[in-house]
């Protein structure tokens, strides 16, 4: 409330002034939308069903992909049919229309979402409709990524449809270059930090043409540092883990070893990281850090001077591990038809038939949710097409993939989690200052997050 933001810091005054800005920006967004850009829903092919609403945001050839998987669902049986419907900035749009009493049956999201709608009641928990048998197929089968990224306080909200993977791409062509052998990718470490810099190439000004490697996104490196933000033992957040603390040193060290400012000067003339744009695809970096739809990016590329591999650990860190994120789709609590969501939801995820989704998982370049998935035929057919996908599909497996923060500020956290790498990686805080900063930071707010829920109760 207004009367609030005599107590508030500046820093929480800024932060809830941003929140609103947003959130006006969205609604003007929104607006437009509803007025210049908004098509309903086509009609209903098939009268006598029971019609699903399903939101999404995937545009353009993504849209298509989308639309394909409705109509083979809605070919597929003879109870439901799903209507699809574009909804750009849905967050917003899901949040108004759940508390207007009209949301859709389901939505796909890929914002980090999960805890925030869950702690105000807006999400059914799946684990609470799926029929017995399914749910106990799923918890026996998920991934372990899949099941931490749907999951909140012990619920299980979202079912995820595709998973991002993070590993290392390298081009064998430089590793030859630099006299190292790209059939023996670096194990550790260590041995990849030896290799980055026999790949750095210099102009005769001593400015960089192309970068060995950069190490970006703390929430990656933590994980391989066998660091963690969050204790789910106690259900808190542990922003100061010793290995989080480790793995942001030793980024530091990387721009202290090459220049914060020379590396940023070099960046900032490369082409944008869209599709065939990726710096990677234009030689700017010899081994950089990516997810797995970049191997169609190279493909429509034509490059074929790439190989894939996992992050290698430092000593005393956690083998096959990165950050992951991914595509899941949720049922608003007050969704009409939940149990038609569900019937499309296990559909496209794999657990009615993995050897039918196989096929829906490799349209979109999409790692799947379970090992069913991941060996039916046309999926290891996929594979075979695309060798270097194996890659992220070992990954994915892994008990060391991490989410993350299932904490109602989640967004937020992630965001901050940016900007206190940023302050150590410019120089302008040490690595504990950083982390240490932004712990306060947080706790704050959680501790206005928390305010606000208990006054809204009253």
């Amino acid at each position: 409330m207004e009367g609030d933001e005599r107590v508030r810091s500046p820093g929480a005054r800024r932060a809830v002034a941003v929140a609103r800005g947003a959130v006006l920006a969205a609604a003007a967004l929104l607006v437009a939308w509803l007025f210049l850009l908004y098509e309903p829903p086509r009609a209903k092919r098939y009268p006598d069903r029971e019609k699903v609403v399903f939101w999404h945001m995937w545009t353009a050839k993504w849209e298509k992909v989308v639309g394909e998987i409705v109509d083979r669902f809605n070919a597929s049986q003879t109870r439901w049919e799903v209507v699809a419907l574009v909804v750009p900035g849905g967050s917003l749009k899901t949040l108004i229309a759940t508390a207007g009493g009209d949301p859709p049956d389901v939505m796909a999201q890929w914002d980090p979402v999960i805890p925030a709608w869950a702690e105000r009641g807006a999400l059914t928990p799946l684990d609470e409709i799926l029929d017995p048998k399914d749910w106990a197929y799923l918890e026996k089968n998920m991934y372990p990524a899949v099941r931490a990224i749907g999951t909140y306080k012990g619920h299980f909200y979202g079912l995820s449809t595709g998973m991002n993977i993070w590993a290392l791409y390298y081009r064998p062509s430089r590793f030859r270059e630099a006299g190292l052998d790209p059939d023996r990718f670096p194990e550790t470490l260590e041995e990849l930090d030896a290799a980055a810099a026999k790949l750095f190439r210099y102009d005769a000004a001593g400015r960089i043409t192309r970068i060995g490697f950069m190490p970006r996104w703390l929430s990656q490196w933590s994980a391989v540092f066998g660091g963690s933000f969050y204790d789910a033992t106690r259900g808190e957040l542990t922003l100061l883990d010793p290995g989080a603390l480790r793995a942001l040193e030793w980024m530091t060290d990387y721009t202290k070893r090459y220049g914060f400012e020379r590396v940023q000067q070099f960046e900032s003339g490369l082409t944008t990281s869209m599709g065939a744009s990726w710096p990677f695809i234009s030689g700017a970096y010899a081994i950089t850090v990516d997810g797995q739809w970049r191997i169609q990016d190279l493909a429509e590329a034509k490059e074929s001077d790439y190989r894939t591999a996992p992050i290698p650990p430092p000593e005393g860190g956690k083998p096959l591990a990165c950050w992951s994120n991914g595509n899941f789709m949720v049922v608003p609590s007050g969704a009409k038809h939940k149990q038609g969501a569900l019937a499309f939801m296990k559909f496209w995820s794999g657990v009615d038939d993995p050897e039918r989704a196989a096929e829906f998982y490799t349209w979109g370049g999409w790692l799947p949710i379970t090992p069913d998935v991941a060996n039916a035929r046309r999926y290891q057919q996929y594979i075979r097409e695309n060798p270097e996908f194996a890659t992220f599909v070992r990954v994915l497996a892994s008990p060391n993939v991490q989410v993350s923060p299932p904490v109602p500020i989640q967004a937020y956290l992630m965001n901050r989690l940016g900007s206190a790498e940023d302050a150590a990686l410019r120089g302008t805080l040490t690595p504990r200052q950083a982390m240490e900063r932004l712990d306060e930071e947080i706790r704050r707010e959680q501790r206005l997050q928390n305010a606000a829920a208990t006054q809204a109760d009253r």
